[in-house]
């Protein structure tokens, strides 16, 4: 068991593709989800680079859209440290 103290390197990117997919499977523009779901543009703006947002601006999409969290967003696993390194290294040698 890991200590407390212990801190992971583990990141999981987030990626809203399912989002925007969504919204064009409903013929529906990002400028129509922000009044309509009454989330800011700068929540939006997050959304569309794929950064973090709060639980209420996810939930009030989902409420918009009548969909659950994971029909607009996954998280997806940073490749471990050895795969990193072995692909930094397949460049390296290739550009010799």
């Amino acid at each position: 068991m890991e200590g407390h103290g212990t801190r992971r390197n583990n990141k999981m990117k987030m990626s809203y593709n399912k989002l925007w997919k969504l919204l064009i499977d409903k013929q529906m523009k990002k400028s129509d989800l922000r009044k309509n779901a009454k989330i800011s543009s700068s929540s939006l703006a997050k959304l569309t680079k794929d950064e973090n947002v709060t639980t209420d601006v996810l939930g009030k999409i989902c409420q918009e859209l009548k969909c659950d969290i994971s029909d607009i967003m996954e998280f997806i696993p940073d490749p471990a440290p050895e795969q990193k390194a072995s692909s930094s290294e397949n460049l390296t040698t290739t550009s010799l």
